[in-house]
């Protein structure tokens, strides 16, 4: 009888037992800049060989669909993404809208001097973190070593006019049709070029609340850049590109510069993918005589956990471990780590010392882009005036008053 309660018991204790089930994780990111959609599947392969309870679904976007993915999943609740890939100019939005979760208790207190400051205003909204810094970065001037030299130019500029004067001689003596490419297209890639340009000119988007992008520096910017097409320095088909056409152009050797991403001097010096591979020199955005030494935009991006996330502590391990130093150095060439200590290391710096050492200063620099909720709404309004101006239908002056005007209604 002892022997029958023994092995009932044995039994009921073996059926009442949970097997905890394997997590599934539904995480979305770009294609597009920064990492690459194979860099984004080693990591995660590797996070899933240490943590076999965990699986992860990718899904990869155009970096001009990420924002009303994210937007749109909200409703989804539980049925929506875990772990979503975000912009810096979206934290105040996500934040007062819910969309984003409060992390700030899941950092350790330790890691506030151990990552860049400038790392930690990509995922913060009132004071609270929604999320990891991920993505550290801003735009560099690349430029052509061969032509430059061919050219009688001895150093890179280190103002915007100074580029103007060298783009000038480079196209006198024919080595290239259109000096420089931009990215600007009537997209997010257009306020990225034209912040790093206002930021040079001492410009402000607000002032007291009100939109103060219409003068001083936010003028002058916008002026440099129309008056770049028509003096035929610009590619024209500037306005039709994003940063992968800009890295394209730049590849082939038809450009002498290019603003663009960290991604860029890895892929501008692959030789299976550039023809100029060797010649690539790399330095922070000009500045104006005056006013700045050097120019930058924030330009990085972060990871962080949809509020309807019913995986709220896996997704948290995830994005502890794309975001961990080991990590990010082993992919460095794409995108800079946002770990001080990891630019002492030879797996970041090798290879790419100019990179290392124009970060050094453009990451200090980082100039906002507004942090209102209705930045989305702003974007698009700054996007459209500014290619009135580019494509020539108003003056800079004209499109921008007119924004500015329309704009003041945004908060």
């Amino acid at each position: 009888m002892k022997r029958m309660i023994l092995g009932l018991s044995l039994l009921l204790s073996s059926a009442s037992t949970v097997y905890a089930a394997p997590v599934t994780l539904h995480a979305l990111f770009m294609k597009q800049a920064a990492y690459s959609e194979a860099n984004i599947k080693d990591m995660t392969k590797a996070f899933e060989a240490k943590n076999p309870g965990v699986k992860i679904n990718l899904e990869f976007v155009p970096y001009e669909g990420l924002h009303d993915k994210i937007v749109s999943s909200a409703s989804a609740g539980s049925n929506g993404y875990d772990v979503v890939l975000f912009d810096v100019i979206w934290p105040t939005e996500f934040a007062k809208n819910g969309f984003l979760t409060d992390v700030t208790s899941r950092i350790p207190a330790a890691d506030n001097s151990r990552v860049f400051s400038g790392a930690w205003t990509t995922v913060t909204a009132d004071s609270k973190r929604y999320g990891m810094p991920w993505i550290l970065d801003t735009k560099y001037l690349f430029y052509n070593k061969d032509m430059l030299k061919k050219a009688g130019i001895a150093a890179p500029p280190k103002t915007w006019e100074e580029l103007q004067k060298q783009a000038a001689i480079i196209k006198a003596k024919k080595l290239v049709e259109y000096p420089i490419v931009w990215s600007w297209s009537q997209a997010e890639a257009l306020i990225c070029d034209y912040t790093t340009l206002l930021s040079a000119y001492g410009g402000q988007f607000y002032t007291g609340g009100k939109p103060a992008f219409n003068t001083g520096g936010g003028l002058k910017a916008l002026q440099y850049m129309t008056g770049s097409l028509k003096s035929g320095l610009s590619n024209p088909n500037s306005t039709e590109y994003l940063e992968e056409d800009v890295r394209k152009v730049f590849s082939d050797g038809k450009a002498a510069f290019a603003l663009n991403w960290t991604y860029m001097y890895a892929m501008a010096n692959d030789p299976k993918q550039s023809k100029v591979a060797g010649n690539v020199g790399i330095v922070p955005a000009p500045g104006v005589a005056g006013v700045s030494q050097a120019s930058a935009m924030n330009g990085s991006m972060g990871l962080g956990i949809p509020t309807g996330s019913p995986h709220k502590d896996e997704a948290w391990k995830f994005i502890q471990y794309l975001t961990s130093a080991p990590a990010q150095e082993q992919f460095a060439t794409l995108s800079l780590p946002i770990w001080k200590a990891s630019y002492s290391k030879p797996a970041v710096v090798k290879g790419q010392a100019d990179l290392v050492k124009a970060a050094n200063t453009s990451l200090n620099l980082m100039f906002p882009r507004p942090t209102i909720a209705q930045y989305p709404q702003l974007s698009t309004l700054l996007q459209t005036s500014l290619q009135k101006a580019l494509l020539g239908s108003q003056t800079p002056a004209q499109a921008l008053d007119s924004a500015a005007k329309a704009a003041s209604r945004f908060r």
